[in-house]
């Protein structure tokens, strides 16, 4: 079956977006389905809590650090070659995650696992960009939001069932077996349906570019992972700014590309503008306190009421749940109308969600789950409301032919942004779980979430006052945003 060029017949579109779709799913469970994996994985191969925090917040580091990387060897050999050798590298890293012998060879197995994503993403909304005339697009895009919401909220319960069934005693192995049948099955399907084309044989891969964010993205996670159990020694500071150094020195690098005659990863004139940046620094808040809080819910029900991988999946629901109905309420005509308003109302329910959640903490002598879903499920209409529209408000800021650029830096600062968060809320957590306070180290964790929401706020009036008005939302900036949800 063929896809004729910008003119899919209706059945042919709908194989090749559900090809697409398939894909993004497995990033997307690949993301949260671990968390609740998270406690029997540590007991089963006796790792720290720094390990753990490597298994899951590893591969949102290597995922958005190659981000923009993956999308430029797309332009440069042909989607189609580069969707296929990221989709079977995913597979195999899921199989060998799946047989790892210890915590070291699993964080390296992540780290790989997050490298084939960012090959594979970028890939799949391009191939849709590149085949689809502009009405069957829209149509397609119109899918996205549902199926990926659905799939974040799938993703804690199925990883949670996953781990209880513990089929021939895997455990939680099942959680990275599941992508191998799945990750084949899309492979033919994509095989078989994905149009031929030729890359920009032209086109030169930034690559000391592509090193500098890799490296500065690294020295930025490695001090937040090991720095409490060290003691916060002078390596890690250092460290610190060596990652602000290395950041600096990408956008340096990035003007001189230009000045050159090259292609840059990304187009340098966004740095120039300020609300455009500050977008980048409240993505990268709000993503890493939304990924790095719910996290800790998962850690908190487990280590702190017993409850099974199971059990604390269902627990995500309110959150996630929540988060479906704040995306409908705001959706893309709110956000076109109301625009950085719409971000700080998010932020404003948000906040409220968190402080009655932790408020409802204060007693937990006779636990029930519902004693945490009226706060988890307001706190996630807050998330939602400023998911469906933190995209596109900041991308209210650049021009249209640097929009393909910012929406590539915006998903990459995403993922690393829930790597750091995976880094800090952990480390807050276990500070105190381990010695026995575990609900007082989860209300801490919470204080520190409050404060990362008034960080956004306070920064929120620098964003631009409209989204893009004349733009749907596009592939790049609906995927990440479903993505988020969990």
């Amino acid at each position: 079956m063929s896809v004729p060029e910008k003119n899919a017949a209706p059945r042919a579109m709908g194989w090749l977006l559900a090809a697409v779709l398939v894909v993004e799913l497995m990033d997307l469970l690949d993301s949260t389905i671990v968390n609740v994996a998270g406690p029997s994985l540590e007991r089963s191969l006796g790792t720290s809590p720094v390990g753990l925090q490597w298994v899951i917040g590893g591969y949102a580091l290597t995922l958005g650090a190659g981000l923009v990387l993956g999308g430029r060897l797309g332009d440069r050999y042909g989607r189609r070659p580069v969707f296929l050798a990221g989709l079977a590298a995913f597979a195999l890293a899921s199989l060998l995650c799946a047989a790892a012998p210890g915590v070291g060879p699993l964080i390296a197995f992540r780290l790989v696992h997050g490298v084939a994503g960012a090959m594979m993403l970028p890939q799949g909304l391009g191939i849709l960009r590149d085949n689809l005339a502009p009405r069957q697009l829209t149509k397609a895009l119109a899918v996205f939001g549902p199926v990926l919401g659905l799939g974040g909220v799938l993703g804690p319960v199925l990883g949670g069932a996953l781990v209880d069934w513990d089929l021939f005693g895997l455990g939680w192995r099942l959680v990275f077996l599941v992508n191998v049948p799945v990750g084949l099955a899309a492979w033919a399907l994509a095989w078989r349906l994905v149009p031929r084309g030729s890359g920009t044989r032209t086109l030169r891969v930034d690559v000391v570019g592509a090193g500098l964010v890799a490296a500065a993205s690294a020295l930025l996670v490695l001090p937040l992972n090991e720095g409490q159990s060290s003691g916060w020694p002078l390596w890690t500071w250092l460290s610190l700014s060596a990652a602000a150094i290395g950041y600096a020195g990408f956008a340096l690098w990035q003007r001189r590309t230009v000045r050159q005659g090259r292609t840059p990863l990304v187009t340098p004139s966004l740095f120039g503008k300020s609300a455009f940046t500050v977008g980048l620094v409240a993505v990268a808040l709000f993503f890493g306190g939304l990924i790095g809080t719910q996290l800790v819910l998962t850690f908190f029900l487990q280590l702190g009421h017993g409850f099974t991988a199971g059990q604390a999946g269902l627990g995500n629901l309110p959150v996630a749940l929540g988060t479906a109905v704040g995306g409908t309420i705001s959706g893309g005509l709110l956000a076109a109308k109301l625009g950085r308003r719409v971000l700080q109302a998010g932020a404003v329910v948000q906040f409220a969600g968190i402080a009655w959640l932790w408020l409802s903490l204060a007693d937990t002598s006779g636990f029930t789950i519902w004693q945490i879903v009226p706060g988890s499920a307001v706190a996630g209409i807050g998330a939602g409301i400023v998911i469906a529209a933190v995209f596109n408000t900041v991308l209210g800021a650049v021009a249209d032919d640097e929009v393909g650029s910012a929406s590539g830096v915006l998903s990459a600062v995403q993922s690393i942004g829930g790597s750091v968060g995976v880094a800090v809320f952990s480390t807050v957590f276990f500070a105190g779980a381990l010695t026995g306070q575990v609900t007082e180290s989860f209300r801490d964790a919470l204080v520190v979430q409050a404060i990362v929401i008034a960080l956004f706020l306070l920064i929120s009036p620098l964003f631009p006052r409209r989204a893009r008005p004349d733009e749907p939302t596009t592939p790049e900036s609906a995927a990440p945003a479903a993505r988020t949800t969990s």
